[in-house]
């Protein structure tokens, strides 16, 4: 266990400019953008009545969703290039010598490269999604106290917001982590093989497999084939009517009233949850694991040769 640590962290030391200072560094330009826009007078926070006291609880609310958003966005592209980087770094840097003295299978490398993927790694994107959260909320409640509207009960309104919309970025990276697990496990066994080319060829890799189920059972184009249309499903993201619903009624929701309804991540949380396709999740596991012990056979067998 403890060399399997061991190589989790390595993963970490390794790829902490993408997952780490990359983000922080991304963060500090956002927050300097936001102070100055509101040093500079691109805010006008000139507002009267229920007006003052909601538009800030909104805005928040909204932003962090949608910070929230973008880092998904960050991490979705980082980890699959992570996945053809990482995978391939031993051979490319000439330790993989090194690292197959050690008393682990091959099997045992490549998964603790996987597990990286899915826990250390997003989880400090999570983390500096969070403190994303924090700083506007220190902008939200800053305004707050310019309009004077600064109570106590606006600083709970905010808490509020920021624990529902942390559980609902929560839970849904941890959905999406589970249900894309196939898509990565394919592009890392892809390159133990060619390195950072396993990206474009898992791209081009599902066309082929629909082309070859056109030419072999028929059909009007690769594109309308059993194979293409699975491939659709399980590439879409994990997906909840509540948030559908919500961004579907916003319109009504930001009439600047003390009753405006907010988003609840429980609700989110559980309506995801509940339509969340669990024998799909499960048979993805199982393939990510199968993939990967085929591409640790290869590496073991193409290095002893």
């Amino acid at each position: 266990m403890k060399a399997f640590i061991a190589l989790v962290h390595r993963e970490y030391i390794e790829h902490k400019g993408a997952f780490l200072l990359g983000p922080l560094i991304l963060l500090t330009l956002l927050f300097g953008i936001i102070i100055l826009a509101f040093t500079v007078g691109r805010v006008d926070m000139r507002m009267s009545g229920a007006v003052l006291t909601v538009v800030p609880l909104i805005v928040y609310e909204i932003g962090f969703l949608g910070l929230g958003f973008a880092w998904s966005l960050y991490l979705t592209a980082t980890l699959f290039f992570y996945c053809a980087d990482g995978f391939a770094a031993d051979r490319r840097n000439n330790a993989m010598l090194f690292w197959k003295s050690m008393p682990v299978s091959d099997f045992t490398v490549l998964l603790s490269k996987l597990t990286a993927a899915i826990t250390i790694l997003p989880a400090i994107v999570l983390a500096i999604a969070m403190l994303s959260g924090v700083l506007l909320f220190g902008v939200a409640f800053a305004t707050m106290l310019v309009n004077g509207t600064a109570t106590m009960a606006a600083l709970g309104a905010i808490v509020g917001i920021y624990g529902q919309v942390a559980l609902a970025l929560t839970v849904a990276l941890v959905a999406s982590l589970l249900w894309y697990l196939p898509f990565m496990a394919i592009v890392g066994a892809m390159a133990t093989a060619v390195g950072r080319w396993a990206i474009p060829i898992a791209l081009l890799l599902p066309v082929l497999v629909a082309t070859l189920e056109w030419v072999t059972l028929g059909g009007l184009h690769p594109f309308v084939t059993h194979t293409w249309r699975f491939l659709e499903y399980r590439a879409a993201p994990p997906a909840s009517n509540y948030a559908d619903q919500w961004f579907a009624g916003f319109e009504d929701q930001v009439a600047p009233n003390l009753s405006t309804p907010r988003f609840d991540g429980l609700g989110f949380a559980g309506d995801l949850l509940g339509h969340y396709d669990w024998t799909q999740m499960g048979l993805g596991i199982i393939f990510a694991l199968g993939v990967l012990y085929l591409a640790s056979e290869y590496r073991r067998r193409s290095n002893d040769n």
